[in-house]
């Protein structure tokens, strides 16, 4: 169990600097508009995410139990993931303009219903989201050996995620001024490659099935929480 949660630790920090439109928002929101109402907008954004991970575990549920431990199943999630990383790269190098214009966007009304509403519905919309999160179910899966202990992988993600959410909403006068525009681009790419290099993980465990268990030790070393008990 404490594995599951250690490991998903830096998933959790990889997935609060997956920068997109929410995170602009986040921003934004909380610079303009203060704390509780960037809190709300990002109660919203979490929800989004919770029904993504409940749709994606049980719709899948019964096919992870029968093909846990086939080497197709990772393959299937290496797939995902170096998707996922693939087409947030691509997307990232012809969206420089987009990232300008995210930046410079500034809405002052506050309105509590429609900040929660706003942050569903932007993170909703996304199905990359869900490609994620079905990417995340796949990785602990592979080292996880009950459903309870991927539940706690997968809550793990999203309380650190959440976490460092507050913290951004803390920083986010200090953060906007620091991100500009030219470095939002580059910390996006770098992003997308690291959601690659996991993906690409996952592949070689699908291809190599004899090297599964270096590999998973070698991601349970990534957690440096974990190397300080």
């Amino acid at each position: 169990m404490l594995d599951a949660i250690l490991t998903a630790i830096p998933f959790g920090i990889i997935l609060s600097f997956t920068i997109g439109p929410v995170f602009f928002v986040l921003l934004e929101t909380s610079a303009t508009k203060g704390f509780k109402s960037a809190l709300i907008f990002d109660s919203g954004v979490i929800l989004a995410d919770i029904f993504f991970i409940i749709v994606a575990f049980y719709s899948t549920n019964k096919l992870f139990d029968k093909i846990k431990d086939d080497p197709n199943f990772l393959i299937f999630g290496g797939v995902l993931l170096t998707a996922y990383g693939v087409i947030s790269f691509i997307k990232t190098s012809k969206s420089f303009r987009d990232i300008v214009r995210e930046y410079h966007r500034v809405e002052f009304k506050k309105n509590y219903g429609k900040l929660f509403i706003k942050g569903f519905l932007l993170n909703f919309i996304n199905i990359g989201v869900l490609l994620g999160w079905l990417g995340f179910i796949v990785v602990g899966s592979s080292f996880t050996q009950t459903s309870q202990e991927l539940w706690v992988f997968l809550g793990t993600i999203l309380t650190v995620y959440f976490l460092v959410d507050l913290l951004k909403i803390a920083a986010a006068k200090i953060l906007k001024n620091k991100l500009t525009p030219r470095r939002i681009y580059k910390t996006k790419k770098i992003v997308a490659l690291v959601i690659l290099g996991f993906g690409v993980l996952l592949l070689v465990q699908g291809f190599f099935p004899n090297e599964k268990e270096r590999i998973k030790h070698k991601l349970e070393q990534i957690s440096p929480i974990k190397d300080n008990i």
